[in-house]
């Protein structure tokens, strides 16, 4: 069984295909927790000790003190001075809790509601019939909340998420001060900590440190999972490599505001916790009957899930585990089985000059060079002629559209070519019909003048009253349409936190309850249009989450498409999330075919798409681009399912490696990159490690032949040293 609890030693025991999760009750009081690795390798049990300056509780001795022990969830005030993962304000304005074991219940997760399947409209990982829950159940005797701890076992994929849900049993309201969804105390602090970092243009560079005494954390105080850093980091040993080393994997299954800590203590342990932070969250809990119906803000409050996994062989088995359980158990299920479609989106080639007639003409050409589908940017509603109005305002621009999109879309789709379209729902320009009619439903300070960003104000999405204005205006506009595919922008951060739907005893809580708006609509669009496809996008990869994912097909990677610049992008974004979720555009060529060439080969390492102008280019380049789609569709399912190796990374070598495996081992897409700049050589030996020494493999790209001992071994590529040059292999088993 996934999970076992041993009465007699009170131990839980939570066990995956390859590792294994202790802790315990100690005093039939407290959760210690023991072990967090392989599943083979042998641990002990803690054993308490003393510490002077250390806070114990009398009568249990004074080895045991909250201060030393690894604390399995710890609290604030509770005699534990490192980091705490919940602080709770009483009645009487005391933060200090002393939360203890009370009982447990292990159970399978059903498919809906529950501890496993979507909480309180948060997504979280998808249940099959593996996966199994375990909640544990602890209580404060002085505020008389409740505290779940709820741990998801997805055997198969070796992770484990944890979140929390807190229940007010009192008679006055509790205020959340700080919530963190999982703490893990390690017992070493000799690890290197991994983590993403970036900005706008130039998400996720990877950054690799040693821990040092005291705190080192990564935070988003943007509303947003930012551009700045994403929510995934690792904890590995110093020596890890690819293939070698342990790893521990977290990530967050949440698209705002969120904080990763991390804190070596003075005992030289290490605690690593996940959550919500407490700098941009608050939340207000009503007291609540157990058995009786809750009523306005007192249902319990539902923490996102963090995600934790273990990898005893380098960082490439922690990212296919990580791959494995998006993919699974995160993704909807149409974007892992279905073959993504090959898009051309509009925006690098008109940008806000659109029309009718512009847009058929671009699906006629993009129909005959095989592109899937034809994705309207922005600029196509309202007001809109540039980013200054109209943002708001969902109507279809008369004089763009003067016989409506309806239409509009009818023709485009009359050439044989699916249709997409660019919204925006969670902004409005000062300059629209929405903002004259309703200020207060922007988030604004009242007596301030709120700041711009992109001439952009950020809609309350935490007031009920504008999520229903969206939904009926996507509806009537929208409605009855045969729309393929929405592409969904954010292209700014929240500031000016003030919700005028909300008192102010609950104006903490802005920063969460506007995503929690956010999820809604996006559900909403999922089920108004089910054919329909999403792409995320917020200013091109600002958030690049696991929540974002639950929701879309992929996710549009930097609004930078560069290639140089989209090899490191893309290499850091495979190491927490599969290519699956990746949107990668080859961009504007000119008429170079060797420039084209290298994009595409840059492209293919994610969902492939074009933004170029399709009607200015050469016969030849369209030409190309069709033999590139056709060539990219038998390898497709790779790139979406298949098993990611990475050889050689740009931020190490000068080049970047990597190959796809599909699960039995018959296919192998090998992809070379060379940096701009670099002298003529050979790469290292490239292994492809799961070929069949007995079996013979062919290049569908080249003919060429090859043995499965030669490509064990590694084959040795040249590396010219010229600008655009990469190489691509698309090897199948005879």
């Amino acid at each position: 069984m996934p999970i076992k609890f041993d009465k007699e030693n009170k131990i839980f025991t939570l066990t995956t295909k390859n590792t294994r999760y202790v802790f315990g009750i100690m005093d039939d009081r407290y959760l210690v927790h023991h072990f967090y690795g392989k599943k083979t390798a042998k641990y002990a049990l803690y054993k308490p000790y003393c510490v002077s300056f250390s806070p114990y509780r009398g009568e249990l001795g004074n080895t045991k003190s909250p201060d030393i022990f690894p604390q399995e969830y710890s609290f604030f005030g509770s005699g534990d001075f490192r980091a705490a993962a919940l602080k709770l304000r009483g009645e009487n304005g005391c933060c200090a809790t002393d939360f203890t074991y009370k009982s447990h219940r292990i159970s399978s997760v059903p498919k809906s509601g529950g501890a496993g399947a979507e909480i309180a409209g948060i997504p979280c990982g998808r249940p099959d019939e593996n996966t199994r829950s375990l909640s544990v159940i602890l209580t404060d005797e002085t505020t008389m909340c409740e505290l779940h701890l709820i741990y998801n076992v997805f055997y198969e994929e070796d992770v484990i998420t944890r979140g929390i849900v807190l229940y007010n049993y009192g008679k006055a309201p509790v205020k959340i001060e700080k919530c963190m969804s999982a703490s893990l105390d390690l017992p070493s602090c000799d690890y290197d900590m991994v983590t993403l970092w970036g900005g706008h243009y130039d998400e996720r560079n990877y950054q690799r440190a040693p821990l040092h005494h005291g705190t080192q954390s990564v935070c988003s105080r943007r509303g947003a999972s930012s551009p700045q850093y994403n929510p995934f980091f690792a904890l590995c040993d110093k020596k890890a490599t690819e293939d070698k080393g342990e790893v521990y994997g977290f990530n967050f299954i949440w698209s705002g505001s969120f904080l990763d800590e991390v804190e070596v203590d003075q005992t030289e342990c290490t605690r690593v916790q996940i959550g919500l932070g407490e700098e941009n969250f608050g939340y207000l809990l009503e007291p609540t009957k157990k058995g009786k119906p809750a009523k306005k803000d007192s249902s319990p409050f539902c923490s996102p899930h963090a995600v934790l996994t273990y990898s005893d062989r380098g960082f490439g088995k922690m990212t296919r585990n990580l791959h494995d359980f998006t993919r699974n158990h995160i993704l909807p299920e149409r974007a892992v089985s279905e073959p993504h479609p090959v898009v051309l989106n509009t925006w690098e080639a008109c940008y806000f000059n659109i029309d009718e007639e512009k847009l058929v003409n671009f699906a006629g050409e993009s129909a005959k060079v095989g592109f899937d589908m034809l994705v309207m940017d922005d600029g196509w509603f309202g007001a809109r002629s540039g980013d200054r109005a109209g943002l708001g305002d969902w109507t279809p621009n008369k004089q763009k559209f003067k016989n409506g999109l309806g239409s509009f879309i009818e023709k485009v789709k009359s050439k044989g070519i699916r249709f997409g379209i660019w919204i925006e729902p969670e902004m409005v320009n000062p300059d629209s019909d929405l903002y004259r009619a309703h200020p207060d439903w922007a988030l604004s300070v009242p007596g301030r003048q709120p700041l711009l960003s992109r001439e952009q104000l950020v809609l309350d999405m935490a007031n009920p009253e504008v999520i229903a204005y969206l939904k009926d205006s996507f509806k009537k506009t929208f409605g009855g349409l045969p729309i393929d595919y929405f592409k969904w922008d954010a292209n700014r951060h929240i500031c000016d936190a003030f919700s005028h739907a909300l008192p102010p005893e609950r104006q903490d809580e802005v920063h969460f309850r506007y995503m929690l708006g956010v999820y809604d609509l996006l559900r909403w669009f999922t089920v108004e249009f089910p054919s329909a496809q999403i792409e995320t996008c917020s200013g091109g990869g600002g958030r690049y989450d696991l929540g974002m994912m639950a929701f879309g097909f992929q996710i549009w990677a930097s609004d930078n498409t560069w290639p140089y610049s989209r090899t490191w992008m893309q290499r850091s974004a495979l190491l927490a999330y599969p290519a699956a979720t990746m949107s990668c555009h080859v961009s504007n060529p000119g008429d170079d075919l060797r420039a084209l060439d290298f994009r595409y080969k840059v492209a293919v390492g994610g969902m492939l798409g074009y933004e170029l102008n399709v009607l200015r280019m050469s016969e030849e380049i369209k030409k190309e681009m069709a033999r590139q789609v056709k060539e990219y569709k038998t390898f497709e399912h790779l790139v979406r399912l298949g098993d990611y190796r990475n050889l050689a990374s740009p931020f190490l070598c000068p080049y970047s490696a990597y190959y796809y495996t599909d699960k039995e081992n018959k296919e192998f897409l090998l992809s070379v990159i060379e940096k701009e700049g670099i002298p003529a050589g050979r790469t290292k030996p490239l292994k492809i490690r799961e070929a069949k020494p007995g079996k013979t493999y062919v290049d569908m790209l080249s003919g060429s032949r090859y043995s499965g001992k030669e490509l064990k071994d590694g084959l040795v590529l040249p590396l010219t040293g010229e600008k655009f040059t990469a190489a691509l292999m698309h090897l199948a088993e005879e």
